[in-house]
């Protein structure tokens, strides 16, 4: 039986800019685009409780509280806090799989820890580096997520193979990995909306309605997930996206993908990974989606970099029509590292 910790950083950007500020602490703080064409990257647990979340746009998260603070996105800061998370971590394990820059897996099977290495790893990480994260230690991937989000902010759960199935019996669908918007919707259709509901339905239903993924969805519920903690993890591609209020300002747009490109950017920098293909994804008023892809000869993966061949991307592809998404991924991924060695070995063979 493994044991597996699921470490998620609180609200970590606006944790961070608390951290830096503390007049705004116990205030409902959002990161993002201060202009109403923004998006709320990250809202602290204050300003949830007045609805705000993040991806929502900028306009809305004001209407819903007048005395909302906003913060400008700080990046730098950003990867430099979460590099000190990351190095406390470790401490504990190499087998280290980073989800993302606020988000990791660590698998510590065999290595002589007891369930109460959570309560020092989180009191580690903030006496380190001043941010609280909230731990869910289990003994798959699936659990482990689940209990990390259990009691947050700050807080740290376990869940042990004599918990399941019944513990998972209350939780809304939504929760289990694996089901996803469309998912959600046909289960809802037929009365399906807590786990217990799920839980009564067969194998061979779910693996009908859902093919793969119904097996997946069977057997997680049951405790069930072998999916292992690979460091390093390759993914077939990295992107983001956002709907708005339908726009054909072409500045408006733009400001968009300057977001994008430097939350892509610094997802492909903390997972140690660049691309060559950059694709853009449009969605008009009427629903219809475009995409355009161009696949370069040097991996990308340098804010600026993104930017300028996104707006190349658009410029082309854009025929003046009102939007109402717009999203940029890059993919054909490759190690960061290796493509650097690459660079430089190529570099010094031209100049011999």
């Amino acid at each position: 039986m493994g044991i597996i910790i699921h470490v998620d950083i609180d609200a970590f950007y606006a944790s961070v800019e608390e951290l830096d500020d503390n007049k705004i602490i116990g205030k409902p703080v959002v990161v993002g685009g201060k202009s109403n064409h923004g998006v709320v990257t990250t809202a602290n647990y204050v300003a949830r409780k007045y609805g705000i979340h993040s991806a929502m746009p900028m306009y809305m998260a004001k209407n819903l509280c007048d005395h909302l603070i906003i913060k400008p996105m700080r990046r730098d800061r950003y990867l430099e806090k979460s590099r000190e998370v990351f190095e406390v971590l470790k401490t504990y394990t190499d087998k280290i799989e980073k989800v993302s820059i606020d988000e990791s897996y660590l698998d510590v099977t065999g290595l002589g820890y007891d369930e109460n290495i959570v309560y020092e790893l989180q009191k580690n990480i903030f006496n380190k580096t001043g941010l609280s994260v909230s731990v869910g230690l289990s003994y798959n991937k699936f659990l482990a997520k689940l209990a990390s989000d259990w009691n947050k902010p700050n807080g740290i759960m376990i869940i042990r193979e004599s918990d399941i199935p019944e513990i998972l019996f209350p939780l809304d669908i939504r929760k289990v990995h694996g089901i996803g918007r469309k998912s959600e919707e046909k289960l809802r259709n037929i009365g399906i909306n807590k786990v217990e509901d799920l839980y009564g339905l067969s194998y061979e239903f779910l693996a009908n309605m859902f093919k793969k993924s119904g097996e997946e969805i069977y057997n997680r519920i049951r405790g069930v997930d072998n999916r292992e903690v690979t460091p390093n993890t390759m993914r077939k591609s990295l992107g983001t996206e956002s709907t708005f209020e339908a726009t054909k300002n072409r500045n408006v747009l733009i400001n968009y993908l300057k977001e994008f490109a430097k939350e892509v950017s610094e997802d492909l920098i903390v997972k140690e990974i660049s691309g060559y293909t950059l694709t853009l994804k449009m969605k008009n008023e009427k629903f219809k989606v475009k995409t355009r892809s161009k696949t370069y000869d040097n991996a990308i993966y340098e804010e600026e970099d993104i930017l300028n061949k996104s707006i190349e991307i658009f410029d082309e592809a854009y025929e003046g029509e009102k939007l109402r998404l717009i999203g940029i991924t890059v993919s054909n991924l490759v190690d960061l590292n290796i493509r650097q060695l690459s660079f430089f070995s190529r570099r010094k063979n031209e100049k011999n």
